[in-house]
Formats: C-alpha cells, sequence, structure tokens
C-alpha cells in the first residue's frame, strides 16, 4: 500500500481524534459577512468563505447557485479549470447570474496539503491559488506520481501522525511550489500541520459522498441538484442556461 493512500486513512483516524476541536476555528472556515456590491464592481470580486468549507465568488442571492466538489489533483477538474472556468467567471458569475462555490474533495492523500494551503489563505488569495494549483497541476503533482522509496516510507511512517502530511508534501516539493508564491517554510508547516483543517476535510468528504452521491470529480450541483454525467464545460453549460 502507497504512503498517499494510507495517508487517507491516518487524517480520517486524526479528524476522528480531533473531534474536540471545532473546525470552524480553522480560517477559511469563517464566513465572512456579505456587503452590498458596489455599483461600479464585479461580483468577481465579492468572494467568502463557507461555513461548509469551500470558497464562493459571486452574487450569494443568485438565481443559479453553482456547487463544485472538485480534486486538486484531479486531472478532469484542472481541464475544467482551463476550459470552462474563464467563461463561467466572465459570463455567469460577474453578471450576478451565477454564485459559484469550489469544496475541495479528497481523492487521494496527496489532495490533503494542497487543500489545507488552499484553507490557510483569505478567500480572495484561496480562490487564485486554487487557480494557480490547476494550472501548474501537470509540474506539481508529478513527483508525487513517483514510487517512494522504502526507506523514505518508513521515514515518514515513523513521524508523529500530526506531521506526516507536512513531511510527504516536502518530500514532494510542494514546499518550493508554494515558496515560488511568497509562503515560507514556516508558514507551510503551520498550514499542512493544521488538524482542524484536517477534520474539515474529511467532513466535506463525508458529507459530500452522503447527500450528493459523488461518483467522481468534478462533480456538479445546482441549487442543490446533483448533475449526473456533467464533467466539463460543454455538459455543464447546458444545464446552467437551462436554470437561468
Amino acid at each position: 500500500m502507497s504512503f498517499a493512500i494510507r495517508l487517507i486513512a491516518l487524517a480520517a483516524a486524526l479528524a476522528l481524534a480531533a473531534s474536540g476541536v471545532s473546525a470552524a476555528t480553522a480560517v477559511a472556515a469563517k464566513p465572512a459577512p456579505v456587503a452590498a456590491k458596489p455599483a461600479t464592481a464585479s461580483w468577481l470580486d465579492t468572494v467568502v468563505a463557507t461555513p461548509q468549507g469551500g470558497i464562493r465568488q459571486g452574487n450569494p442571492n443568485a438565481k443559479v447557485k453553482l456547487l463544485e466538489f472538485g480534486s486538486l489533483t484531479c486531472s478532469h477538474c484542472g481541464a475544467f479549470a482551463k476550459e470552462g472556468v474563464p467563461t463561467l467567471r466572465a459570463k455567469y458569475i460577474a453578471t450576478g447570474k451565477v454564485s459559484y462555490e469550489y469544496r475541495p474533495f479528497l481523492l487521494n492523500g496527496v489532495d490533503f496539503a494542497p487543500s489545507l494551503l488552499v484553507r490557510c489563505q483569505p478567500p480572495a488569495a484561496a480562490l487564485k491559488l486554487i487557480d494557480a494549483f490547476y494550472e501548474a497541476q501537470p509540474q506539481w503533482t508529478l513527483p508525487f506520481t513517483k514510487p517512494l522509496p522504502d526507506d523514505v516510507q518508513k521515514r515518514l511512517g515513523a513521524l508523529p501522525p500530526n506531521q506526516q502530511i507536512t513531511a510527504f508534501a516536502t518530500q514532494g516539493g510542494l514546499d518550493g511550489f508554494m515558496r515560488t508564491r511568497g509562503m515560507t517554510k514556516a508558514k507551510f508547516d503551520q498550514c499542512t500541520s493544521d488538524q482542524a483543517g484536517v477534520a474539515k476535510l474529511n467532513e466535506i468528504r463525508d458529507d459530500a459522498n452522503k447527500n450528493y452521491a459523488l461518483t467522481g470529480t468534478p462533480t456538479f450541483v445546482i441549487n442543490g441538484k446533483t448533475l449526473a454525467d456533467t464533467a466539463n464545460w460543454a455538459r455543464l453549460k447546458p444545464a446552467l442556461d437551462a436554470a437561468l
């Protein structure tokens, strides 16, 4: 069993152990108050964290509320970020017709660190970091596709559980990716060892499986209804248009 797979089970156990610590204490879990949109501003500038653990962009009172469950390591999610998100923002979110919420969904152990790093940012910066992860996805995920030597797996496995996500991410060079974006190693370590964040990510995954019947990522939900067989912009756009 790979270390990334074991990390999922470990983090789930840590989430149970940390259940006495409210995930709402994490910065990204605190919803910001919604102000009226200035006449000269775009709804693209309205970005808030949601109590459910997501990042929402756009008019909170939009007729159509779009929710995406996405994995930062998922290539189909990366394709949607490139092919669909620019048009979604320009023609749907900016006009106030659609609000868009992104919630991170854990597909594998690699997803933990980047998802925690996103949670560690203020909402607008978090959205930009999601964009950056998808834009550079082939580069930063590459080291994690290679099997870890036995001695490295043993070293990582011997660490205290609350240090393993950070060590695994550092082994794959994710700290260097964040350093080019102005994050210090100390901040990187703090963000990737956030146990309240781990608990919230597990909560999001459990909620998605239980209440939204996820079968893969990306999964899109419009006004509370999960869309079947809609994993790209070509299939999502007609559903959005029909809901408007």
